[in-house]
Formats: C-alpha cells, structure tokens, sequence
C-alpha cells in the first residue's frame, strides 16, 4: 500500500521566537538558574531583587526561551550617564556579577539574547566575573561574530582550591600545627565552632561585630566590607528572604569562652564553595584563629560533598598555604552593539576604560 504524502508530513518547526525585553524582575529568572550550571544556580530573581533594593536602580529582563525552556534571563539596571544608554547587570559584587544561562541553551538563543539587548540598550557591562563563566564564555565569542564592540578590563586572578575526596588531608605536619594553635586560642575560654543554621539577624550581627573589630573594619574605609558597609549589608540581608538563597549562604564562627573572635562566609551552589569573606578579632592574631577556622570550615567543606573552594581574587599569600592555585582571570566586560556613531561609541570607549 502506498501512502500519499501531503505537505503536513513536511512541516517545520515553529520559528523561535525574538528575546522579550520584560520590565522588572522577569520570574523567568528562576527558570532559568534551575537550569544553570550547579555553581551558577544562586543566581535567582531573589539575588537580583535584593541587590536592587541594597544598591538601587530599576531592572528590565531580557528573557530567551527555547523548546526546552527558559534559554537566558537577562536582567538590566541603568549604568553609566543616561545619554550613554548603557545597561549593567545588577548583583553584588562578590563572588561575581552573572546573569544565569541554561545549560542547554545554543548558540541561536545567545544570538536571540543578543538581539534582546540591542533592543533594551546601546551597550551592556557585565562583570567582574571570572574568564570561565557559562555566561561570558559563550556570550563574548557571539557578540565578536556579530561585529558588537567588546571592551575588557582585568581585574585579577581568581585562586581555587580543589578539596580531596580521601585521603590525609590537611597532611599530619599542618594538622598538628593546627591543633598547637588550638590549644594556645583554647587559653582564652573553650575553642568552639557555631555553623550557621539559618539566618536570624543575630547572625549578620555577630558576623558585622567581627568584621568592624578587623583590619577591614579598622584599617580601611570600610568600602569593601560585607557587614558593616550599610549597602553590602542590607544585600546580604535581603538575600536570605529567599528561602532557597538562605539555604546556600555558609557562614562559621569560631568562639573563645563565648565570645566571636573569627569568621568565615560564603555560598554553597553545587560541589563550589564560593568564599566571600573572612575576618578575625587582631585580639587573638598571635594564634592564628582565622587559620584555624579555616581548616575547620574546609573538614566541614569536604563532608558536605564541597569538590572546590572558590577563593575569590588576590592573595597575600595564606590562600596558597592552604594549597590553592591560580585560577581564571577576573574581567569586565562592555559589550557595545553594532551601527553606535562614532561619537557615541568614542563616550563608550572612554566608560570601558574606567570598568572596576
């Protein structure tokens, strides 16, 4: 029997559709960190939203959708002088500024987004994030094929350390070294480690109390701290209304008699450990209590199926003590779109060479 074959047995699939610019926080954010790489997962609508409310600005949403789903959620705040008509991706600072990408997204849907952010800016700023980032590795290549204008800016080095599954680790010479130096910070009342088991505002003020009384706190301008600057401190704070963001965040403190004299915070997003801060109390620096909670945070690391500690950039020389290594560069980026006049783009030019 021989079965006629009409035109519907030839259909093609539906086109993709272009990006949608939606403002505000597009809930397709959340779509899409679900399907991000595992360490990019933190990147949620809720991280985005409190970085809004710590540092301000108003947001629009590039969103990419694909047959499989959310593709990209790009979101957008104002950056730059307006007649500039840059966008900058909102976040905090640390561990990196991102926009969360599905892992099964192709090179058409980052053509897609880059479409989208033609239409919503002249020029976007992303970063500083590391070189190895899903979303600038395969976002800079596209945006150079089609003739977009990429402006980077080196920030540093990122310094990782990749946790053993078995074995003697640290090696018995630095754990013995560790336990002398846990004995003399015993001295002044009984050693204790307190794991943050959720986030009540006690917390972020014991955290902020360390911090003031460290070099940070007391040799600085304060500009970079995480819990005393009142910026960084309400992101921090914002962030863990998010229930799934409260379960990431890590933080340990060490206490001598009660008293707070060393932490250490950062996220927890798949097998990364992405270190934001640590600080200690300089009262109790002649015993190395930073190091020694430390160690005790990297044992914590390893039993929770931690496979890498991301250090974050520089090092005055304790991150490679603990056997860290150089890890990618950390940039940003100012992506320009094509046809911009030469006087405009000479402006742009002259903002990328400024990124921090």
């Amino acid at each position: 029997m021989t079965m006629l074959l009409t035109r519907r047995h030839f259909a093609t699939p539906a086109p993709l559709r272009a990006a949608r610019v939606v403002e505000g926080l597009a809930g397709e954010i959340d779509e899409a960190a679900e399907a991000a790489a595992p360490d990019r997962r933190f990147l949620r609508q809720a991280w985005f939203a409190a970085a809004l409310a710590a540092y301000g600005g108003e947001a629009r949403t590039v969103v990419v959708e694909n047959g499989r789903g959310v593709a990209a959620a790009l979101p957008l705040t104002g950056f730059g002088p307006k007649l500039a008509g840059l966008a900058a991706l909102p976040g905090c600072y640390w561990p990196m500024r991102s926009a969360p990408i599905a892992m099964h997204a192709d090179d058409g849907d980052l053509d897609r987004l880059l479409g989208g952010i033609a239409r919503a800016a002249r020029g976007v700023r992303i970063g500083p994030v590391m070189d190895d980032d899903p979303l600038v590795a395969r976002l800079i290549p596209r945006a150079r094929a089609a003739s977009w204008t990429v402006i980077e800016r080196m920030s540093g080095d990122s310094w990782r350390l990749p946790v053993p599954v078995d074995g003697d680790w640290p090696r018995p010479s630095t754990a013995k070294r560790n336990r002398w130096f846990e004995a003399r910070l015993s001295e002044h009342g009984p050693l204790a480690i307190d794991m943050v088991d959720g986030w009540a505002q006690d917390s972020f003020d014991r955290l902020a109390r360390i911090e003031a009384a460290s070099w940070v706190g007391t040799d600085t301008d304060r500009a970079d701290a995480k819990f005393v600057a009142p910026d960084h401190a309400a992101f921090w704070r914002a962030a863990t209304a998010d229930p799934v963001l409260a379960t990431m965040l890590h933080a340990a403190m060490l206490t001598l008699g009660g008293r707070d004299a060393a932490f250490t915070f950062g996220i927890d997003c798949g097998a990364r450990r992405h270190i934001i801060a640590n600080g200690f109390d300089p009262a109790f620096a002649a015993h190395s209590p930073g190091r020694v909670l430390a160690w005790r945070d990297l044992a914590q690391a390893r039993g929770a199926g931690i496979a890498e500690v991301d250090w974050g950039a520089g090092d005055s020389g304790y991150k490679r003590q603990f056997g860290a290594e150089r890890g990618p560069a950390i940039r940003n980026w100012l992506l320009v779109r094509p046809g911009v006049g030469a006087g405009v783009a000479k402006l742009l030019s002259g903002i990328g060479r400024k990124l921090a």
